[in-house]
């Protein structure tokens, strides 16, 4: 039997590098199909300014002659300097169950970040933030969120016997949504409304949106600094995640908090739950992949709440409060049944902490893991 490691070499290679999970992953209950073209997006400089100031790898295995695997490798030289780092990431990281293949792809993934004067190698992490990371190693009987990364219960094992050890995990929670807001919650909310004198905005359009749009993402860049594996964005990126995230989001589902001068201090945006409408598009949204999206923003039962950010100098004030009673109302007006956390950091107890005004259930479990490339392979 014979392995090949190939580096991509053109938009060939490149499109057989987005769609190698759909012929692994073939008709499986849980996994979620990215957009092809977004995939393809991603990963080029193109069309996704988080390359900026990046150097990658991405590499194809094939065994006996059919396509068996691939990874990508990143270094990003912004978030190395930020954090004082030689750090090189590895991501998109699938294959079949033969440890040759995934040996072998991890192999020449190191030796290049080696040769680049790396200490470390992380991940599964893409870009940025905002790319799928993480191997799942708890929750496998579990449909994920659309943005939430799943994997085959083989590939923690793989990654243990090559020598990596777990860096940090994330975990998400299946929430009840209960018919009323809790009472506790809804005190927290008045007093901190009242003392910070805050008021907010949810449910309105689009357009009234958009001028908060710059200002979230300046929150987020504050608000997520101390967070592990982020870098500050750009402006080139923060005008990229508008126009990207922008294109699909329900106003509905968005809560944007503001101080009395009109300052943005705090939001929360969620999306009804795109995942089964997903897996029936198959990658495509087109010619009729985008009416099963469309379905499932109609009447949905389950929503995903994809990413919060409250300004440093509200954190810890009850600010969350304020979001989740406004966020609860507006699914209780809708028939909502269960709310999806994405991935938080397992010491994340303030947030944590939170999930026991309502019937939380910790049910899946991320993590990155990290190898120092100063041991021996």
């Amino acid at each position: 039997m014979t392995l090949k490691i190939k580096e991509v070499d053109g938009f060939s290679d490149l499109k057989k590098f987005v769609k190698f999970p759909f012929h692994l992953y073939k008709n499986h209950e849980y996994w979620i199909p990215p957009l092809i073209k977004g995939e393809l997006n991603t990963l080029q400089p193109e069309t996704n300014p988080s390359l900026d100031n990046c150097e990658w790898k991405y590499l194809l295995a094939y065994k006996d002659g059919r396509l068996a695997g691939r990874i990508g490798g990143i270094i990003s030289h912004r978030f190395n300097k930020q954090h004082k780092k030689r750090y090189a990431r590895f991501c998109w990281f699938d294959f079949i169950d033969d440890f040759e293949v995934s040996s072998g792809l991890m192999a020449d993934i190191i030796e290049w970040a080696k040769i680049k004067g790396m200490e470390s190698i992380v991940g599964p992490m893409g870009f940025s933030t905002f790319e799928r990371q993480g191997i799942l190693c708890d929750g496998f009987d579990y449909l994920p969120t659309f943005s939430a990364a799943y994997n085959f219960e083989y590939y923690p094992g793989h990654l243990d016997r090559i020598g990596f050890q777990k860096d940090i995990d994330y975990v998400e929670y299946r929430i009840k949504i209960p018919s009323e807001i809790p009472e506790k919650v809804m005190r927290i909310r008045d007093l901190i409304m009242k003392r910070y004198e805050l008021k907010t905005l949810q449910g309105k359009s689009k357009k009234e949106l958009l001028p908060y749009a710059k200002p979230l993402f300046e929150i987020l860049n504050v608000a997520y600094a101390p967070l592990y594996g982020f870098a500050k964005l750009t402006d080139k990126q923060i005008n990229y995640f508008i126009k990207k995230y922008f294109s699909f989001i329900d106003p509905d589902f968005i809560v944007v908090v503001l101080d009395k001068n009109d300052k943005l201090i705090g939001f929360q945006i969620s999306v009804p739950s795109l995942s089964i409408a997903l897996q029936k598009a198959r990658g495509r949204l087109f010619p009729f992949g985008f009416l099963h999206l469309i379905r499932a923003m109609k009447k949905p039962k389950t929503l995903d709440m994809m990413l919060v950010g409250i300004h440093p100098d509200y954190q810890n004030k009850g600010v969350n409060a304020v979001i989740m009673a406004d966020l609860q109302r507006i699914c209780n007006e809708k028939g909502l049944e269960f709310a999806e956390s994405n991935g938080e950091m397992e010491e994340n107890e303030k947030v944590q902490s939170f999930w026991r005004y309502y019937n939380a259930k910790q049910y899946k479990r991320n993590r990155i893991y990290s190898k120092s490339l100063t041991d021996d392979y």
